[in-house]
């Protein structure tokens, strides 16, 4: 597993021994097997944003802390160039871009998300986390699940929809897919 996985998990591992909490008791939060989550904070297997999302809120750190190990540092504004956010590998099939990783006290995520071309197979990975979810694409097409309902998004196409219902996407027409993402609490 690659060194920022490594260190994603031990900083989990540090916020839930700063919090006196067992691997147990968060693993019980996650709704995950103890055996799962300790893949996770050991390392071994890559946690996804949902999770990372959820930790964030329950130590009440920034998530950009738990990704990157700073702490964001600005408040009145953050300006990033074009192909210039932090890199967020959490998904094998999807690449992530923060778009705000050094703006403190945020309410909201904004990620730019490459879709990959599906490779065969029609499965998507679905997932839930908290709050809500903004998509907006931006190039490609894209077939968003949610709830078992398949969107097809085309460029200028926006969604809003409540995260905690499991949802997941893949690239249409054998070409990569563009949009952005906005994750809030």
């Amino acid at each position: 597993m690659n060194e920022q996985v490594k260190l994603i998990g031990q900083r989990i591992k540090d916020l839930r021994e700063i919090a006196e909490l067992s691997a147990e008791e968060i693993a019980d939060y996650l709704n995950i097997p103890i055996d799962k989550y300790l893949s996770y904070e050991n390392g071994e297997d890559d946690m996804p944003i949902s999770i990372l999302y959820e930790l964030a809120n329950k130590f009440d750190v920034d998530f950009t802390a738990i990704l990157s190990g700073d702490a964001p540092k600005l408040n009145v504004y953050q300006f990033v160039k074009a192909g210039h956010g932090l890199g967020v590998k959490r998904r094998e099939e999807y690449q992530y871009y923060n778009l705000s990783f050094n703006f403190a006290n945020k309410s909201i995520e904004p990620f730019y998300v490459t879709v990959p071309p599906s490779t065969g197979g029609n499965s998507i990975h679905l997932t839930s986390h908290p709050g809500q979810e903004f998509n907006y694409c931006l190039d490609g097409r894209v077939c968003i699940i949610i709830d078992g309902k398949e969107i097809i998004m085309e460029p200028g196409d926006s969604l809003i929809f409540d995260s905690k219902h499991w949802h997941g996407m893949r690239a249409l027409d054998n070409k990569e897919a563009h949009f952005l993402a906005i994750v809030s609490d």
